[in-house]
């Protein structure tokens, strides 16, 4: 049994679906392959490590898997705005994405939080700051 809602992986692996879809356009325009490489890395990265955390074994996994997926869509962002600083990407499809990106990292660094204060919790520690 997975620690996550079925919904909540499907929504991650879409989003690295669409991430891929990109970079595969932008291959095919021959497009930076450096470019092309990285945003289809940390694209698809974001679904792995989902499916990673949403079987953890341990909370303290499962939040080092959910930090990995934040940087994997900070990542995301940065690729995506240098495709759209070169116009390479339409500006509705870059929209999209990033507001998808945003929800996500949203949506992600609160179970983050949660976690977290949850393993405090159980430890005896203070939550911590900062992190």
């Amino acid at each position: 049994m997975g620690r996550l809602r079925p919904e909540t992986v499907e929504r991650a692996d879409d989003f690295s679906h669409r991430m891929a879809d990109v970079a595969e356009e932008l291959d095919r325009k021959r497009r930076s392959r450096r470019v092309v490489e990285q945003m289809f890395g940390a694209g698809t990265s974001v679904g792995a490590n989902i499916y990673e955390a949403d079987e953890a074994m341990s909370r303290a996994d499962f939040a080092k898997t959910l930090g990995i997926v934040i940087k994997e869509l900070n990542e995301c962002r940065y690729w995506l705005n240098l495709a759209a600083r070169r116009e390479w990407i339409r500006p509705d499809r870059l929209q999209l994405l990033r507001a998808e990106a945003d929800e996500l990292k949203r949506m992600f660094g609160a179970m983050l939080s949660r976690t977290r204060r949850k393993r405090s919790a159980s430890c005896g520690h203070a939550a911590p700051v900062n992190m």
